[in-house]
């Protein structure tokens, strides 16, 4: 259940993102206010995971689905550049996430 709430914290971590960048430097209210609501929500989910994941585990997966997540929204959705340089970055940090889960712990 812990790896559950860990992949929904690392969702909720590329929602605020986008939002954040929505909101314009906290200009825009609206946005502004989702990105808080979501950063809660998120720390609170990767708080829970860390009860029974280890610290080191849990913070690298979840900063890693938030940064990959967000490069792809980054291209997806806001017309970012996908150059093979950052292609290959993101390679590493999703071979990085599968090497903290695929090492035993649980």
């Amino acid at each position: 259940m812990a790896w559950t709430f860990l992949f929904c914290a690392g969702l909720l971590e590329v929602a605020w993102a986008y939002f954040m960048k929505k909101s314009d430097g906290f200009t825009q209210i609206t946005p502004a206010a989702i990105t808080i609501v979501l950063m809660i929500a998120s720390f609170a989910l990767l708080s829970i995971s860390m009860k029974s994941l280890p610290l080191g585990t849990a913070y690298t997966v979840w900063t890693g689905i938030g940064a990959v997540g967000a490069f792809l929204v980054g291209i997806a959705v806001l017309g970012e550049a996908a150059t093979p340089m950052r292609l290959l970055a993101a390679a590493f940090i999703v071979t990085g996430i599968v090497m903290m889960k695929l090492s035993g712990n649980p």
